[in-house]
């Protein structure tokens, strides 16, 4: 199976792993609409949904740019009919946007709250409800959403709780529309990687250059994305899958060449447990909380 005509309806995508993701998707001659609002260029983020369109153009695949805000209901159910009209359906829904800040509770102001829970938990809430009529008549519809694994071990929370909470907002969502869209043979699951990603949120939130040649590239999300996407959605549902380990269980045996630096020690994501030799998420959070 793969996504030849199959199209894909993806929150953000403009730049990193959203990016990554549907460029794989191109390379089979996929439809991309890209739902995102960054129509021109910023002064700290490389990309827009124009650029991106033309690389995924190039690729193979079909672009729909689409400016919205995916926490306004109006705007999105607009772009998904605009996507149905141009493509004839949605197959795949990747719910991609996300917003970051990494700071305690004293530290959050209730807006950036607000801003991660509108993204994060709205956000996906939205895109899935303006969606499910549509992957209802696919032949093989997925939700894919890039959020963490659920665990109630404190260690996670203590750190950053608004932006865990938010991130787990969209996971929760993965097992309740998993639950919920059974009958309609729709899957849902959730990807994360083991390490960072060498993407814009980590070179100017999570520490720069140094933690850039720790991570691993957006290629390993894609691939890892694109192994779930092509499976039978009947036999593959509710699952909260981290991308190293999906690749496995495809057979990939050489991780080397997602490495951004190679030779040296990656370090492990939020939210995972580090692989022997990584640096652990643990030492991490206390330097990036450190002055």
């Amino acid at each position: 199976m793969n996504l030849a005509g199959k199209t894909l309806f993806m929150s953000g995508g403009s730049r990193g792993i959203g990016l990554a993701i549907a460029l794989r998707a191109a390379r089979d001659g996929a439809n991309v609409a890209l739902a995102a609002k960054t129509a021109t260029r910023h002064p700290h983020l490389e990309g827009t949904i124009y650029t991106a369109a033309k690389v995924i153009e190039d690729a193979g695949g079909h672009a729909l740019p689409l400016v919205a805000d995916i926490r306004d209901e109006a705007r999105v159910q607009a772009v998904v009919d605009e996507t149905v009209a141009a493509f004839g359906g949605i197959d795949i829904v990747v719910n991609n946007a996300s917003a970051i800040r990494l700071t305690g509770t004293l530290d959050t102001p209730v807006s950036r709250y607000d801003l991660m829970h509108g993204v994060n938990g709205r956000g996906t809430f939205v895109c899935v409800q303006a969606c499910v009529p549509h992957l209802r008549r696919s032949s093989n519809p997925h939700i894919l959403t890039l959020s963490p694994p659920l665990s109630t071990n404190p260690r996670w929370f203590r750190d950053y709780p608004p932006y865990l909470i938010a991130k787990y907002t969209m996971s929760l969502f993965t097992l309740a529309f998993a639950a919920e869209f059974a009958d309609l043979g729709i899957a849902v699951n959730s990807l994360w990687p083991r390490t960072t990603i060498a993407t814009a949120a980590v070179r100017n939130v999570l520490g720069g250059e140094d933690t850039i040649a720790a991570s691993r590239t957006p290629e390993i999300v894609a691939d890892a994305a694109y192994a779930i996407l092509t499976q039978p959605a009947a036999s593959c549902t509710g699952r909260f899958f981290i991308d190293d380990e999906v690749l496995l269980a495809a057979g990939v045996r050489d991780f080397a060449h997602y490495d951004m630096q190679a030779g040296a020690p990656l370090q492990a994501d939020f939210f995972v447990d580090a692989l022997p030799g990584m640096r652990s998420a643990d030492m991490f959070a206390k330097q990036i909380a450190s002055p």
